[in-house]
């Protein structure tokens, strides 16, 4: 039966507390309300349901319960969100002394960083049962005691409260003495022992009594003292304390050992009855343990060092005894006054371990619990940051502090950070305690690659090889990661019409540029190009710089002469006219020339190879103006062939010559009179080779076709003179060797004979005819040595070449050899 009214009142209890936590829940705080002693994972409460979170979110993201004493006395299911005991719950342990007994505790759910402060009141239940601090107890009392006199009894204790606590006393034994039980200022029970009738030592030395305490729990628990009262002769004067109550006040770091006070009591008796004996007439087990009174001098000692933050006074009664069982009681008040030896208690409550970059300002990264265990000014925390840090503090919810970001991050400047927090009390000196936050700040895409120069530039020489390094570009991202992988590609462009891509190349990876074809100077001076530099982030960033690549002039070209113009092949002589009269000085001609290249490839210099006479004209080296290095003299020849050398100043110089052909003539008449001369040459060195080489070709072939058709037509009158018959006329009186025959038609043939003289000087070249050497008519008569046969006629009398055919081949042939 009892059993079952037990579970009716925790059933009633429970209820309770799920009413109270639905109410305290909608203001951000649960309370609940247990018996104590319940087994290790006992249901306390639904925290998920009441604080209306959802278990997918505690499944993830999990939750801390934090106690604020040093034991953990609870913990929460993430799959269920039940609060739960990690401890056996002694309300007598916990809450010594205390009538309501709340256990405090915190849940914070990682991510949110939110607190909910959770109240648990742990119910009393009956487990306790009164008893005695001392389980026999001697009294004194004397003889001449008169009925009605009370004596102090000892005291029960019982660690229940409420109705489970000591309720009632009873007293059995004897006739002699009874019963009162007086209700303290402090609402105990004080039983005291009456004398009900005079007591004769004579009759009985000593009385046994038997003090019962009894709680009001179901069932009661009741616990006894065995009470001896020995009758003593008669003793006229009590002990007497100097004063009612001792009050003293020690801090709590006095050391152990220490005497905190001296009870004095006297007694005006003399002998044994003037013996006074001290004793704890009322106190609690925790003061027994930590107090020692030394009961012949009565001082109080400390057996054990205090703590203010575990009790801050204590009170106690002692009796003083005389040898008589007479006694007087005085009161004892000791109060512990703090000392600063609590440093802060700082705990990370939740922290974050990486933070991006972009966060925005007031993004919670840590919450804080700052407690001090000390009170009044040594208890009143003070916390800060250290160093100049993109965070602050901001106070939360009771005990709470959370360090959130105050301005934006830049992972660029700093990647990590070591956050310390100081917690700093009101003591003096102050104590203090620090935690460091380890803080990973995450990139963000937010820096775009740079470039190590504002621009570049390169000189390329022209004629390079194909995929010749031009140069490489470098480009940085101060991002991380991804975020900081740069590659490289062109701007679409055209040189001369073409893609640019067709021209250079620039590696991804590396940012190298490739000259992909051969560079002419002469076609191309100069290629302006973008080379983009573009990050791996999302999205990517880019930039751009610009590259200018300068082509290099290489001597690749000769110079080129413009005047006199050189016809294709074997060249062309200019002719020029200098007056005879001419002053040294005179300007005759000048030599353009021009060359492709540039700088010092391109710069000329003139100078005079060859000259008919050396001496009569001379070049300026950077002009190529031909002047007379002196006036011409009657000897001079009319006519000079000059060589001129145009060379460039390149490494090696190239170079190309000018031939002029000056005459010194006084006007043009004079002039084309000269060059229509049939004179030679002046410098027959070259050109006389040349045309010789040329004449000797030309008769040659001539001979080979002379052959080839003579004996063609040989062939033909040969067969002819097979099909006709013989010519029966002829001509008279004219010699056969002044006619050929070509194809049956007599030709008249001219003969000549001349002299040729061929001097070196043009205008001593002569041409002679002998008059007795030509024969251009016909002769009035035949010699008369000889008869004159027609031509044609076989003068052997046989079929064939006439007998002069010999002859007339081997005059055309030298006919053929000299013209």
């Amino acid at each position: 039966m009892a059993t079952q009214r037990n579970m009716v009142q925790n059933s009633r209890a429970l209820l309770c507390c799920v009413l109270v936590a639905a109410w305290e829940a909608v203001w951000g705080q649960l309370h609940y309300s247990v018996p104590e002693e319940l087994p290790k994972g006992s249901f306390v409460g639904d925290v998920a349901k009441d604080l209306a979170l959802q278990l997918a979110a505690l499944r993830d993201r999990g939750a801390l319960i934090l106690d604020r004493g040093r034991t953990r006395y609870f913990a929460l299911h993430a799959n269920s969100g039940h609060l739960v005991t990690a401890e056996r719950l002694d309300r007598e342990q916990l809450c010594e002394g205390v009538q309501r007994c709340v256990l405090r505790c915190e849940v914070i759910v990682e991510g949110e960083m939110k607190v909910y402060e959770i109240e648990v009141e742990i119910t009393d239940i009956n487990d306790n049962a009164p008893s005695f601090r001392e389980a026999e107890k001697e009294l004194r009392m004397s003889e001449t005691t008169p009925p009605g006199s009370r004596l102090p009894l000892i005291e029960a204790r019982d660690s229940d409260v409420g109705v489970n606590s000591l309720q009632s006393y009873e007293l059995s034994g004897d006739e002699h003495f009874s019963l009162s039980v007086q209700a303290g200022a402090d609402g105990e029970k004080r039983p005291e022992l009456v004398l009900a009738k005079a007591l004769d030592r004579e009759e009985a030395a000593f009385h046994e009594l038997v003090l019962r305490a009894s709680d009001g729990g179901e069932p009661a628990r009741t616990g006894t003292a065995r009470i001896r009262v020995s009758v003593l002769d008669a003793n006229d004067n009590a002990p007497v304390f100097s004063q009612a109550v001792y009050a003293v006040r020690v801090p709590e770091d006095v050391p152990v050992g220490s005497t905190l006070l001296t009870l004095t009591a006297t007694d005006a008796d003399e002998g044994h009855n003037g013996d006074v004996t001290y004793s704890f007439k009322k106190i609690t087990d925790k003061s027994l343990k930590i107090f020692y009174l030394d009961s012949e001098v009565g001082s109080i000692k400390l057996v054990r060092s205090l703590d203010f933050e575990e009790g801050d006074s204590y009170e106690m009664e002692v009796q003083a005894h005389d040898g008589g069982g007479l006694f007087d009681t005085a009161t004892i008040s000791i109060s512990v006054t703090d000392v600063n030896d609590n440093a802060p208690e700082l705990t990370v409550s939740s922290a974050l371990s990486e933070i991006s970059e972009d966060a925005p300002p007031g993004t919670v990264v840590a919450l804080l619990h700052v407690q001090d265990r000390d009170s009044g000014a040594n208890g009143e925390v003070r916390c800060s940051l250290v160093g100049d840090v993109p965070f602050r503090l901001r106070s939360s919810v009771g005990s709470y502090y959370s360090v959130v970001t105050s301005r934006e991050l830049d992972r660029e400047e700093v990647s990590e950070y070591n956050v310390t927090v100081w917690a700093s009390d009101g003591g003096s000196p102050p104590l203090r305690s620090s935690a460091v936050l380890a803080l990973r700040v995450l990139d963000v895409n937010d820096n775009a690659p740079v470039f190590a120069e504002a621009r570049y530039s390169a000189r390329l020489p022209e004629n390079n090889a194909e995929g010749a390094l031009v140069l490489t570009v470098r480009a940085w991202d101060a991002d991380w990661g991804q975020n900081a992988r740069v590659r490289y590609r062109l701007a679409e462009g055209r040189v001369r019409g073409a893609p640019l891509s067709s021209y250079v190349s620039v590696q991804a990876e590396t940012g190298a540029l490739y000259a992909l074809r051969s560079f002419d100077y002469e076609e191309v001076r100069e290629v302006g190009l973008w080379v983009r530099a573009e990050d791996g982030g999302a999205p990517a960033l880019s930039s751009n710089v610009s590259v200018r690549l300068l082509i290099v002039d290489e001597n690749d070209n000769a110079p080129q002469v413009l005047y006199p113009p050189s016809a294709a092949g074997a060249g062309w002589t200019g002719v020029e006219l200098a007056p005879r009269s001419a002053e040294p000085g005179a300007l005759v001609a000048k030599v353009v020339a021009v060359d492709a290249d540039a700088g010092q490839n391109a710069w000329l210099s003139y100078e005079l190879a060859k000259a008919t006479e050396p001496g009569l004209f001379r070049v300026g080296l950077h002009s190529g103006e031909v002047r007379t290095a002196r006036s011409p003299l009657a000897r001079d020849a009319p006519r000079h062939s000059l060589v001129v050398v145009v060379k460039d100043q390149g490494r090696p110089a190239l170079s190309a010559t000018a031939t002029l052909t000056v005459v010194l003539a006084e006007s043009v008449a004079e002039l084309l009179s000269e060059l229509g001369s049939a004179a030679a040459p002046a410098e027959p060195g070259g050109s006389l080779t040349r045309w010789l080489v040329l004449a000797v070709a030309a008769v040659s072939c001539l001979f080979v076709a002379f052959l080839l058709l003579l004996l063609a037509l040989r062939l033909r009158r040969w067969r002819r003179s097979q099909l006709l018959p013989p010519a029966s006329g002829a001509l008279r009186g004219v010699p056969a060797s002044h006619f050929v025959g070509i194809d049956g038609v007599r030709a008249f043939l001219h003969s000549y004979s001349h002299e040729v003289s061929l001097t070196a000087d043009s205008r001593k070249s002569q041409r002679r005819w002998a008059a007795d050497s030509c024969c251009n008519t016909l002769p009035a008569r035949p010699p008369p040595d000889k008869a004159a046969p027609l031509l044609g006629e076989d003068a052997a009398g046989a079929r064939g070449a006439p007998p002069d055919a010999l002859p007339d081949f081997l005059f055309v042939f030298t006919y053929f050899c000299f013209f």
